[in-house]
């Protein structure tokens, strides 16, 4: 069962995203909250598989709660959503960089939403790789930190291969076909490149692989 945690200042958005998903057997809504404060401690109560939550609330916004929620330990396992009104908001870069999975438009039709559940409960990215390079192309103006830059050193050839893949929007499964190894190996390869880059998840890596120069966005 995929808990989810809806965090959004609009009742008339919460209630009907959870219209939705408690239609789904495999889905079920924990708990809601109205701002990111009470969205926040009640991450922290349920440990939902996934937190939808708006980026712009009052009180806390959904940024500064995607950041606490990354930076505990102890809410490793909580994928965060972002809820924007606009595809190309500019707070949706720093929401990603804050530790957002990815990010969902209100008026995404029904069958999207359930998907991205989905997708962001078994820990996969929510970003588009034409999103993401408009995002990337956009928003990132500041130089990598000097241990990052040495961390990308440490990735051997096939991590920074299957690192540009994730960030292509390739699952592991195609991962291991392009590359001709195992899902399994494949998966290794990703969780190892994560793991000497810190992020906390595939979306985080794939800003990375951008951010780097590992992967340059189409038109540069």
């Amino acid at each position: 069962m995929i808990r989810v945690l809806l965090v959004d200042d609009q009742p008339l958005i919460r209630s009907g995203f959870r219209a939705l998903l408690d239609l789904e057997d495999d889905i079920e809504v924990v708990a809601e909250a109205g701002d990111g404060t009470q969205g926040l401690a009640l991450v922290e109560e349920h440990l939902p598989d996934v937190a939808l939550i708006d980026i712009q609330m009052p009180v806390m916004d959904g940024i500064e709660a995607t950041r606490r929620i990354a930076a505990d330990p102890a809410l490793a396992g909580v994928h965060v959503v972002m809820l924007t009104n606009y595809g190309m908001d500019a707070y949706v870069f720093e929401a990603l960089r804050a530790g957002a999975a990815g990010f969902l438009v209100k008026d995404i039709v029904p069958e999207d939403l359930l998907h991205a559940v989905r997708v962001a409960a078994r820990g996969d990215a929510l970003l588009a790789p034409s999103i993401t390079r408009k995002l990337i192309h956009r928003y990132v103006a500041q130089p990598l930190s000097t241990a990052t830059g040495a961390a990308l050193t440490e990735l051997t050839s096939r991590e920074r291969e299957a690192v540009a893949l994730v960030a292509q929007g390739l699952s592991n499964d195609q991962i291991a076909d392009r590359m001709s190894i195992s899902p399994m190996t494949a998966k290794t390869h990703v969780n190892r490149a994560m793991a000497k880059l810190h992020t906390r998840d595939r979306a985080q890596l794939v800003v990375l692989a951008y951010e780097s120069g590992l992967v340059v966005p189409y038109g540069h």
